[in-house]
């Protein structure tokens, strides 16, 4: 059922409850009122007859006129009986049928009035006493003129109530249009985005209500979704260019050389450059290994103590081992006195790459002679690790990028590398809820920082 119709349904339904609930209590209270202001008036008539029956040899002749005009003032369908206490009729009036049995005088001699009911008749039994002895005056009589009211009643309340629950489904349905248009726009924008059209984003997110909320969300989705996608599509690009470089100049080198028979030396020259291209693609499979290992569910991680600053001294040594003609010039003017703050938790091995990797990129891009500058750090909950070049520097465009696989920076495609190293850092950053950020000006130097919480801290991603 779609949920127009449901919440038409509803609407309807909770309206229909309380309608009917009002139609009965107004029904119910009526009819109660008719009942009780009917039985007085029937009360009103026993007295009546005791002072017309009872009362008339001790009352004077305009007494007994005044009593004889009000006893004749009769309700419709009225009977009245007059009977002493051992059941003796003695006055009888009004055509019909009425069953007055002992038990009923009984009752009306214990309760000195009694009030009950026949079909439509009301029936009104009333003790008295008079210097003629102990009387029980039993009058009825049938409302003829309310009951014909409140039956008219019943039909206005029935046809009012389903009159009522037309209108209310007609407005129910109009209603529930007016409020899921938002999210049938919704939906209608939606279906228009697709994997090429995810640049398009809902327009109904300005507002302060919950679909505008929800199209807030959906829209930052879309912004996740496509930054991912262009990302995908970089990478692809990326990588297929940089696998097919080593391996056409590979097919090259082996094509001149079976062309005609070569000297030793030159097949020597043509293996040599095989190797170099043939370690190239190594290091490229390694770095994508080591992206997908990056990327697995954290909790098959294994997780350790570590020295923070043990971890950079660790790093720098193999840093140096790739960039022997390279100086790091490490700070410790800013480690904290009680050393337990310089302690994180994570997986020695990763975060061992991710450092060596910022390492060895501030010095691949450093001019010969000029030191990087390492500067390891603390605050109130995580540690810092600040790692500064003199190079050149990346352009503000391209920074943007600096994350994405196999993406280098335009004004240092001519130095080696395959644009794995930050990409891979801020994976393995990610899984122990750190985070690395890129500053650089052109001709300047880049500064890159890198934060991990302390160990106390530290929650697994």
């Amino acid at each position: 059922m779609k949920i127009r119709s449901r919440l038409t349904l509803q609407f309807a339904g909770i309206f229909a409850l309380i309608l009917t609930l009002f139609s009965l209590v107004i029904y119910y209270f009526t009819s109660l009122y008719r009942q009780d202001d009917f039985y007085n008036r029937i009360e009103r008539r026993t007295e009546a007859l005791a002072a017309h029956v009872l009362e008339a040899d001790e009352v004077d002749s305009a007494r007994r006129r005044k009593n004889e005009i009000e006893y004749y003032h009769e309700l419709p369908y009225e009977m009245v009986r007059v009977y002493r206490t051992n059941g003796e009729l003695i006055f009888s009036n009004g055509n019909g049928v009425l069953n007055v049995e002992q038990n009923l005088l009984d009752r009306v001699q214990r309760q000195k009035l009694v009030t009950l009911e026949q079909g439509v008749r009301q029936i009104v039994g009333k003790y008295y006493t008079d210097n003629q002895g102990e009387f029980v005056l039993i009058a009825s009589s049938v409302d003829a003129y309310s009951l014909r009211k409140l039956q008219h009643l019943k039909v206005i309340l029935i046809v009012g109530f389903l009159g009522s629950l037309v209108i209310v489904v007609l407005a129910g349905w109009v209603f529930a249009k007016q409020a899921l248009r938002p999210i049938t726009k919704v939906v209608s924008e939606v279906e228009k985005i697709s994997a090429s059209d995810l640049h398009l984003r809902l327009s109904n997110a300005d507002g302060k209500d919950e679909l505008s909320h929800l199209a807030k969300i959906f829209n930052n989705m879309l912004d996740r979704l496509e930054t991912a996608f262009e990302m995908q599509s970089t990478f692809v690009s990326n990588a297929s260019h940089e696998l097919r470089t080593p391996l056409t100049a590979m097919i090259g080198e082996l094509e001149v050389a079976l062309m005609k028979p070569r000297e030793p030396e030159e097949y020597k020259r043509v293996l040599q450059s095989m190797l170099e291209d043939a370690r190239l693609l190594t290091e490229l499979s390694n770095g994508l290994l080591q992206i997908a290992q990056a990327s697995i569910d954290s909790s098959k991680i294994s997780y350790t103590y570590l020295r923070f600053d043990e971890l950079v001294w660790m790093a720098r040594d193999q840093a140096v081992k790739r960039q022997p003609n390279t100086h790091f010039d490490i700070n410790f003017e800013e480690l904290p006195e009680d050393e337990d703050r310089l302690m994180v938790k994570g997986n020695e091995a990763l975060l061992l790459i991710a450092i060596v990797n910022v390492l060895e990129n501030a010095a691949k891009f450093s001019p010969a002679g000029h030191p990087v500058s390492v500067l390891i750090a603390a605050d109130k909950e995580r540690v810092l690790l600040k790692v500064r070049d003199k190079g050149l520097g990346i352009a503000k465009d391209d920074l943007k990028h600096v994350f994405v696989p196999f993406f280098r920076a335009y004004n240092v495609r001519n130095i080696t590398g395959h644009g794995i190293g930050l990409p891979l850092t801020e994976r393995i950053l990610k899984l122990h809820r750190g985070s690395i950020s890129v500053h650089s000006i052109i001709h300047e130097g880049t500064e890159v920082v890198v934060t991990l919480p302390q160990a106390y801290s530290f929650v697994p991603a």
